[in-house]
């Protein structure tokens, strides 16, 4: 973004800054600029916009507009912007999606989520967080049986992990049979399996998994690896112009979901990720920072932990945030 910031842009905010005020404040955004422009514009839309749309795009004009107004936003600016946009379409592929994971660096999809899914409980326990989705969820990864490994190609320096706990009914506190317990990672490189097609097969450290009678699931994994967003497209620029690091902390993928209940996306941190604090997303949560525990044994793993999810159902109300 160099042009902008060698760009002045100084002729306006002068002028604006000395017209009609001889000590030097700046006049009103309001009247420094068309303040009926915006709504000509918000008008422009027809009949059959749907409603929701039309309060959608509604906002999402004015508050374009007002950001161009607040920062007087110059002509070389708004181009570097205009450019910027084409950036992200040109470098994403089907399994590259560039504008999702831009969305993550500013805390976007963070935001919608919170909106979306927060919840509090009437009563001594919450459900289960939510996080975001991130872009590498697959709907194709298959169906194992518990107490399988989602280890199709092991890794270099991959610790296995055995996971296991209990689906429950957030209202009675029942186990919820039946639950599907969908998990995804990346591998002890950093990559996820559609990224690094020279050393991982199609879904890899990937599973779904049906919880059993009494609401319990059960698999090997790998304890998660801390990786760094791709640096070679315009995330990664704006990350550089915000001074900003692209490290995600380790984490594990998981959804769950049932026909009855309210499905959970989320993700699970180790405790001692020395990223926790600054995830380049915004997505970590205290109670979502879990703890592997050593594990005595088990001839397939050296660690293990456990999480037990709680799903709320769906005609559940509670008190919204």
């Amino acid at each position: 973004m160099s042009p902008a910031a060698t760009n002045g842009g100084t002729n306006g905010a002068t002028e604006g800054a000395t017209n009609g005020h001889s000590n030097g404040a700046k006049a009103p955004i309001s009247s420094r600029f068309d303040p009926s422009f915006t709504q000509k514009v918000i008008d422009t839309m027809g009949p059959n916009v749907t409603p929701r749309n039309r309060v959608v795009l509604s906002a999402l004009l004015r508050h374009i507009h007002d950001f161009a107004r607040e920062t007087e936003l110059t002509i070389d600016e708004w181009m570097t912007g205009v450019h910027f946009i084409n950036s992200i379409g040109q470098i994403s592929t089907p399994t590259r999606n560039e504008a999702h994971r831009i969305s993550d660096i500013v805390g976007l999809e963070s935001l919608v989520d919170e909106i979306a899914h927060k919840i509090i409980a009437e009563g001594d326990v919450d459900p289960t967080s939510s996080a975001i989705l991130g872009p590498f969820w697959s709907p194709n990864a298959p169906f194992r049986e518990n107490g399988e490994t989602i280890i199709q190609d092991p890794a270099k320096g991959g610790r296995v992990c055995l996971m296991h706990g209990v689906i429950s009914d957030l209202v009675t506190g029942k186990p919820i049979p039946g639950a599907v317990f969908d998990i995804w990672q990346a591998s002890s490189n950093g990559k996820y399996d559609f990224q690094d097609p020279e050393n991982q097969t199609d879904n890899n450290l990937r599973g779904k998994f049906r919880a059993d009678e009494n609401g319990k699931y059960w698999f090997y994994c790998y304890h998660p690896t801390a990786y760094s967003l791709p640096t070679d497209g315009p995330s990664y620029k704006m990350l550089t112009l915000m001074d900003r690091h692209p490290m995600r902390p380790a984490h594990i993928h998981i959804m769950v979901t049932h026909p009855e209940f309210k499905g959970c996306t989320t993700q699970l941190y180790p405790k001692n990720d020395p990223w926790l604090e600054t995830d380049t997303v915004f997505a970590v949560k205290d109670d979502l920072v879990v703890d592997f525990k050593p594990l005595k044994g088990d001839d397939l793993a050296e660690l293990e932990l456990e999480y037990n999810v709680i799903l709320a159902p769906k005609d559940y109300k509670g008190k919204l945030f």
